[in-house]
């Protein structure tokens, strides 16, 4: 009998211990699906409900200045512009737009992230707004919405200015260690569970360059805000938009007079790869020193001086 007990023990032990791995498994299917699914409503005000959600809208200048539209970058949202905007609100009509998905937006757990899909979300925002022949500036991922709007609505659009967006994926250098691992099935669930301000701040390493610039915390609370499916999605819609075709053969074929401002140490994507704008007639293209991927934050000043002879230059009639 004490051999056979001892035996069963051992049996007993031996699937205690092979079940394990396949609760760990179970758990880490159940969170990944459980992250995956979830979604959130608007919390900004005002909003416009347009197609896919309601979206966060705001304005600073004033209403019969000319428009200048600001598109942040992905996992940002409209903060992202809080130093630039007091330079800029003087003499436009500054509308900032919470791409879906992002900020105090509504952030669904299904589609309506693709690119083209978000340039004609902020075109439909702007038939809302009354504004016509806008000068549209998009951070980083916002550059390439910024150009599907003109793409599908030359009548919006007077100019564009990109500011460190990538014009393709040959470009990209890294978004840095946290965040490679947000995409690894399972572990980018987890982690997306378990994400402090920290974690935030780590994976945001890279956005800026400039020494001692510590990201404000409102921006740490928008990626915290954000969906897993959000982010993941935004990000996997703009690879997608770039992989189809690069940003300056896009805009060649426009016409639409171009600024393009990139920060010479931005370590997300190669500064150099801002001379393929080149090829763009007309284009201008301006790279601000010891500035990283986000100069409207690191140097808001050396990106207004940029951006404000291009948009008096372009800016179209005033509207209502």
């Amino acid at each position: 009998m004490t051999t056979k007990h001892a035996k069963s023990r051992r049996l007993r032990r031996r699937a205690a211990v092979s079940a394990v791995p396949l609760t760990l498994a179970g758990l880490l299917l159940a969170n990944a699906v459980a992250v995956s699914r979830q979604e959130a409503g608007a919390t900004g005000d005002p909003s416009l409900p347009l197609d896919g959600g309601r979206v966060h809208v705001r304005q600073d200048g004033p209403r019969d200045a000319p428009p200048l539209v600001l598109i942040h970058g992905l996992a940002g949202s409209a903060r992202w512009w809080d130093p630039l905007v007091p330079m800029l609100a003087g003499s436009h009509r500054v509308i900032r737009i919470d791409l879906l998905g992002h900020g105090r937006s509504a952030k669904p757990s299904g589609g309506g992230y693709t690119i083209p899909e978000q340039g004609r979300r902020v075109g439909e925002a702007l038939d809302r707004l009354g504004a016509r022949r806008a000068v549209v500036a998009g951070h980083s991922t916002g550059g390439s919405v910024a150009t599907a709007l003109a793409e599908q609505r030359g009548d919006l659009v007077a100019a564009l200015a990109l500011i460190d967006s990538g014009p393709g994926l040959d470009a990209f250098v890294s978004d840095g260690f946290v965040g490679r691992l947000l995409f690894v099935p399972g572990v980018g669930q987890l982690l997306w569970r378990a994400r402090t301000d920290g974690i935030v701040r780590r994976g945001l390493d890279t956005a800026v360059s400039r020494p001692g610039y510590e990201i404000p915390q409102e921006l740490v609370d928008d990626v915290r805000g954000i969906t897993y499916h959000a982010l993941t999605a935004t990000s996997r819609a703009a690879d997608d938009y770039l992989r189809r075709r690069t940003l300056p053969d896009r805009l060649a074929a426009l016409g639409t007079p171009l600024l393009v401002i990139f920060g010479a140490d931005d370590r997300r994507w190669r500064s150099s790869s801002a001379a393929g704008y080149r090829t763009v007639p007309g284009a201008k293209v301006e790279l601000l020193p010891g500035v990283g991927h986000s100069p409207m934050l690191e140097d808001p000043q050396g990106t207004a001086a940029r951006l404000l002879p291009f948009t008096a230059l372009h800016a179209g009639k005033p509207t209502g």
